[in-house]
């Protein structure tokens, strides 16, 4: 039973720190106020997502509310990163979610495929920064950059797999 156990463990922190979870959307939270939501969204429409339907007359448009529109940029924000985890970050203003947010004729993309740029190109963080202003309490009006990166999932890698030896 113990084996099992850590072996449930082990496979659930190596699908936390793979960075990829297809079918998820990543959504604004919604115990925040819209200050802090308007720096992720400009962060996210000026890093890469594809804001046009969020725009006046654009299909995402309504409602016409910034966690709304935070919501669906931080979402083609992810997907345009394929997925990664730490696409989703926003200094904590934004999480994954597994329940779909589309509706009012407004479809979110759930696939990276979905929300491909159509330059070719696929900007954001392919390497994400480390370090960023916290949307919480940062009032110099930066924007909002996701936190945390591959070497931070090392480290929790590194150390989840220590445990499970030394609880062998």
């Amino acid at each position: 039973m113990a084996d099992a156990a850590r072996l449930f463990l082990l496979v659930a922190v190596a699908a936390a720190l793979a960075g990829r979870s297809d079918g998820a959307w990543c959504v604004c939270r919604s115990d925040l106020g819209d200050s802090a939501l308007q720096k992720t969204l400009d962060y996210a429409c000026g890093d890469g997502a594809d804001c046009k339907p969020i725009l006046q007359n654009g299909p995402c448009f309504a409602p016409d509310t910034v966690r709304a529109h935070c919501s669906y940029a931080v979402n083609s924000f992810y997907q345009r990163n394929n997925q990664n985890a730490q696409a989703c970050v926003f200094s904590g203003t934004a999480i994954l979610s597994n329940t779909d947010p589309s509706g009012n004729g407004c479809t979110y993309p759930a696939t990276p495929s979905a929300a491909a740029t159509s330059n070719g190109g696929s900007p954001g963080v392919d390497s994400p920064p480390t370090m960023g202003p916290s949307a919480l309490n940062d009032n110099s009006g930066a924007g909002v950059l996701p936190v945390a990166g591959v070497a931070a999932r090392l480290v929790i890698l590194a150390s989840s797999l220590m445990a499970l030896y030394l609880s062998a």
